[in-house]
C-alpha cells in the first residue's frame, strides 16, 4: 500500500465566509469511484463522496476565518499557503509524499511555501490544476468544498438567503445590498477588504445622497 496525501481548497474568491482546506491521506486506489474536481459534482455528489473518503481516508480540515482574510498584514498567497499546511498538519503526513493544488501563478514556489511550514519528512509537490490531474487532490477538493457548503448553509440560517457568497451571484449581492440598507453596516461574514464591499457600501451612500 503507498499512502499519499492530496491537498485543495475551496472558497479563496467568495466576498462571504471563510476559506476551507482539506487534506486527504491514503492509498489512491482505495479512493471511491468518482472522485474529481468539486466543481464539477452536484452538491448531494460532494455529500456522498465526503462519506465515502472519510470511510478509506484521514482527513484534516482547516478554516481560514473572515477575520484572518480581513487582516492588513496578510495577502491571500500567504492564506492560502498557511491553509494548505494547517490541513496537513491535522494528518500524519510524515515520510509521505503527496500534491497540492498550486495556489499562486509560481506553482514550485507554492509547494515549497506549503512544505517550509511543516515539521518532519514530507515531499510536497505544487500543480496547477491538481484536483483534475490527480483522485487524491480531487477528493481533497470534495471534502474542502463541503466544508464550505456547510459553512455557507450555517450563514444561510443566521442570515437567510446569502447565495454561493460569491461576488458574481446576484443572492449574495442582494443579500450585501439589503443588509448596508437596512442596518447602515456589512454583515459580520464580509470580507470588509474585498472590493466588491467597498462597492456595495459606495453605492448606498450614493443613493443616500441622491435621497437627500
Amino acid at each position: 500500500m503507498t499512502r499519499r496525501f492530496g491537498v485543495d481548497e475551496a472558497g479563496k474568491g467568495p466576498v462571504l465566509g471563510s476559506m476551507f482546506a482539506a487534506a486527504v491521506v491514503c492509498d489512491p486506489a482505495d479512493l471511491p469511484a468518482g472522485v474529481r474536481d468539486s466543481k464539477r459534482l452536484s452538491p448531494a455528489r460532494r455529500d456522498e463522496l465526503d462519506a465515502a473518503i472519510r470511510d478509506v481516508a484521514d482527513v484534516g480540515v482547516a478554516e481560514v476565518t473572515v477575520e484572518e482574510i480581513d487582516a492588513p498584514e496578510t495577502d491571500m498567497n500567504t492564506l492560502t499557503v498557511a491553509a494548505h499546511a494547517r490541513a496537513l498538519a491535522a494528518v500524519d503526513y510524515d515520510g509521505l509524499a503527496g500534491v497540492v493544488d498550486g495556489g499562486d501563478v509560481d506553482a514550485a514556489r507554492f509547494g515549497r511555501r506549503v512544505a517550509s511550514r511543516l515539521d518532519g519528512d514530507v515531499d510536497v509537490v505544487a500543480e496547477h490544476g491538481a484536483d483534475d490531474a490527480h483522485e487524491i487532490v480531487g477528493a481533497a477538493s470534495v471534502v474542502a468544498k463541503v466544508a464550505r457548503d456547510d459553512h455557507v448553509a450555517a450563514l444561510a440560517e443566521e442570515y437567510g438567503d446569502v447565495g454561493s457568497g460569491y461576488p458574481g451571484d446576484e443572492r449574495t449581492m442582494a443579500f450585501l445590498r439589503e443588509h448596508v440598507s437596512e442596518h447602515g453596516t456589512l454583515p459580520d461574514p464580509a470580507r470588509e477588504s474585498w472590493r466588491t464591499c467597498d462597492d456595495v457600501l459606495a453605492a448606498a451612500s450614493q443613493s443616500a445622497l441622491d435621497d437627500f
